[in-house]
């Protein structure tokens, strides 16, 4: 009866459901750097507009039987090192290579991949082939044709993900039809956000007046005529009981009397202040007070009086004039997975101040620590030739100050929050790899985890479009994220180099809420450095329980096309750091070369700071007596200002050639010493050598692995390129590092 009033039978509707329950898809990822974590929020984003149920997680999270459990699962891998799989895919990757899994064990699964990659390796996207060549092997069917990206494209990652992903739309639409009456969901429609900021509930938010600061309460009508002091001295406890205020732990006493430049050992009190001032149950205050508490404290207002140097707010108390210094980044240490705290003892330019580039060695040592599997033992930093360490740097306080100023969040800005997971599904509590300090304050995650001043993608523009009552400025941030109009998204922002924070101030109008933080700004990113240390310089002259670790790095910073200065967030956190200062490194282990192959000669290519990893090496070589010779063809601009570790070759004997660019008319790259010194390559490879090639990734490996081409045809090794590359790969080990 009520099917022929409305018009419309109620099994429609339990249909449609049934149907929708059905569009379920997993997209997993296996990432590095975080791109490909970033393209499968993309595609999440893409597939929920089509009324699809998403679960995106990290491959190593999974078993392979909750694959069966999904009608369509997207895999977007990344390849790393030397064709390699990403460490949060190792172990998703070796369930798939189990011997006893059966031949046609995923012949249930629907999938696509995507696969992200850099040409200039030689084994350009080999991860994403090996997944999905080792897919089909199991029985598992192609929904959609793989794709494939190339950071080396002139409009990077995008030049084919963006085609792809809009291919891979029409094909959802059209093989797995919506049901009749629901349409996608338009991009003016925003999204619900997967993560959220809520103010942490558990705070002690009580009123009782603060002693000596809350001078209001100390004059009110219920304290009329009662000498200040007097009601000072005591104040009732939960229990009813009255207790002096100035306990130690009320006043922060230590605080009060030992954060002052003549204190004898200030930093041994640092940790224990810190970590007071932290507890949820703290009940200290700020160590200097008014008059009242002078009266308390032995040498009264002359010692309170003195320069405060309190760690926690270096800017506010440092006894040093700050009028012309930048507020440095706090010194906290975040609480990252398999982090080591590593003390700075050395940051040293080694390029001249008058030259165009500033290149660091920093000098790191990391002492043992506590090893979980045996107790009691302390586990050493270990490392070999080739690997690399992850540094996370952090905003300024300068810089998040004025997105706090533009935003309006003062009033919230040093209140303390956590994350909140909208979904009941998600894995995670907050998003992954975020490591926020305990009951961080907004502010504090703006200074560790959220990056304010990356370079925005797309999807930053569609979102804060929805946060401006501004119809100019909404259609503007609209049109960034339009993917049709890619030239003038890459004008405004990667040309420029234009960050998040300066959109911002472009675009006054957007004020987003402090809650949706999580879901507009990206996370801070660990930067990966090559170690430059080998063999006896991991061991500290001092402490054998001390590894030392050597970094060569090139400082990013530079002028753009709006003559504006740029340095990167990392590059400008390097600078700033002064010996003595404790950050963490996170050790990235990569393919070593087989210790069996130090008996080769070694031919090593490296324009600039790409020797990093080859210094590692022939430091490691001299520890054996029957190490292979060494020929190193180095390139850099100028001698005399970035001949990098000349000293050191000379005093090991390594023959070098070398290629300074600037230092004549015309021009001279690697490549071209290689060919014209083709008899002595010729020589080293006849050997079997090991061939390491480091440095900037783009044409450069490309271009000297033809000059080693051209060096064999020239040296009569082989008779044409072709068969001198065949010959090459099959009796030279090629190591490459280029980034």
């Amino acid at each position: 009866m009520m099917a022929s009033e409305s018009g419309r039978d109620p099994k429609d509707d339990g249909d449609k459901a049934t149907r929708l329950e059905d569009r379920r898809m997993l997209i997993l990822y296996g990432s590095e750097t975080g791109n490909s974590q970033d393209l499968a929020g993309d595609l999440e984003r893409l597939v929920e507009r089509l009324h699809f149920q998403t679960f995106v997680c990290e491959m190593n999270d999974v078993e392979l039987n909750v694959l069966l459990q999904y009608p369509l699962i997207i895999f977007v891998i990344s390849t790393t090192g030397q064709g390699e799989i990403p460490r949060n895919a190792i172990k998703f990757w070796k369930s798939l290579l189990r011997k006893r899994l059966p031949p046609n064990c995923l012949q249930q699964v629907n999938f696509t991949t995507f696969g992200l990659g850099d040409s200039s390796y030689t084994k350009y996207n080999w991860a994403v082939r090996k997944l999905h060549k080792r897919l089909e092997q199991l029985g598992a069917t192609e929904f959609f044709a793989r794709g494939e990206a190339d950071e080396r494209h002139q409009d990077g990652i995008d030049g084919t993900f963006l085609s792809w992903s809009l291919s891979l739309r029409s094909h959802l639409l059209k093989e797995y039809p919506l049901p009749e009456g629901l349409s996608p969901i338009p991009p003016e429609v925003q999204l619900p956000p997967k993560f959220t900021l809520e103010l942490v509930s558990n705070m002690d938010t009580s009123d009782e007046p603060m002693p000596d600061r809350d001078t209001q309460e100390a004059k009110s009508p219920s304290n009329a005529g009662v000498d200040a002091d007097a009601a000072l001295a005591t104040t009732t406890l939960p229990s009813g009981n009255p207790s002096p205020v100035y306990q130690e732990k009320a006043l922060d006493r230590t605080a009060a009397l030992f954060s002052h430049a003549d204190t004898p050992n200030p930093k041994a009190l640092e940790q224990a202040l810190r970590a007071e001032r932290m507890s949820i149950n703290s009940n200290t205050y700020v160590a200097r007070l008014s008059e009242n508490t002078a009266k308390v404290i032995r040498g009264g207002i002359d010692t309170l009086d003195k320069p405060n140097v309190l760690r926690d707010h270096p800017s506010k108390y440092s006894v040093e004039d700050l009028s012309t210094k930048e507020a440095l980044p706090p010194a906290d240490l975040l609480p990252i997975p398999r982090a080591w705290p590593a003390v700075l003892i050395e940051n040293r330019r080694v390029t001249p101040t008058s030259h165009w580039q500033d290149v660091r060695h920093l000098i790191f040592d990391v002492p043992a620590q506590p090893d979980v599997s045996r107790k009691g033992d302390l586990g050493l930093f270990s490392y070999v030739p080739g690997d690399a360490v992850v540094i996370h740097p952090k905003n300024f306080p300068a810089d998040v100050q004025a997105l706090i100023d533009l935003m309006g969040w003062q009033d919230v800005a040093d209140l303390p929050f956590e994350h909140r997971a909208n979904q009941q599904h998600m894995l995670y509590s907050r998003p992954r790899n975020c490591h926020p300090l305990a009951n961080s304050t907004l502010r504090q995650l703006l200074l560790h985890n959220y990056d304010i001043t990356a370079i925005p993608k797309r999807i930053f523009f569609q979102e804060i479009a929805f946060y401006t009552e501004d119809p100019t400025h909404s259609e503007r941030l609209r049109e960034f994220s339009n993917p049709s109009l890619s030239d003038e998204f890459y004008d405004y922002t990667s040309r420029p180099r234009r960050s998040i924070l300066e959109v911002l101030q472009d675009f006054p109008s957007v004020k987003i809420p402090y809650e949706h933080v999580p879901s507009i700004f990206p996370l801070i990113r660990g930067r990966e450095y090559s170690v430059a240390s080998g063999g006896s310089l991991l061991k500290s002259e001092d402490n054998h329980q001390v590894t030392r670790v050597e970094l060569l790095v090139a400082l990013v910073k530079y002028k753009t096309v709006l003559r504006k200065t740029r340095q990167g967030l990392c590059s400008r956190y390097l600078a700033s750091l002064s010996p003595g200062t404790t950050i963490n490194l996170v050790h990235r282990e990569y393919d070593m070369l087989q210790t069996e192959l130090i008996r080769r000669p070694l031919l090593a290519i490296s324009p600039g700071t790409g020797v990093a990893p080859i210094r590692a090496h022939i430091w490691d070589r001299q520890d054996y007596a029957d190490a292979g010779d060494i020929l190193l063809v180095f390139g850099g601009r100028n001698r005399d200002a970035d001949f990098y570790f000349k000293e050191e070759w000379e005093s090991f004997g390594v023959k070098v050639l070398t290629a300074f660019s600037r230092d004549q008319q015309e021009k001279i790259y690697v490549q071209d010493r290689i060919r014209e010194n083709a008899l002595m390559i010729c020589d080293i490879i006849q050997k079997r050598c090991v061939v390491c090639i480091c440095g900037s990734a783009g044409k450069m490996p490309e271009a000297v692995r033809s000059a080693l081409c051209d060096a064999m045809v020239i040296g009569k090794l082989a008779s044409d390129r072709e068969t001198a590359n065949k010959l090459l790969h099959m009796n030279n080990p090629i190591w490459e590092e280029v980034w």
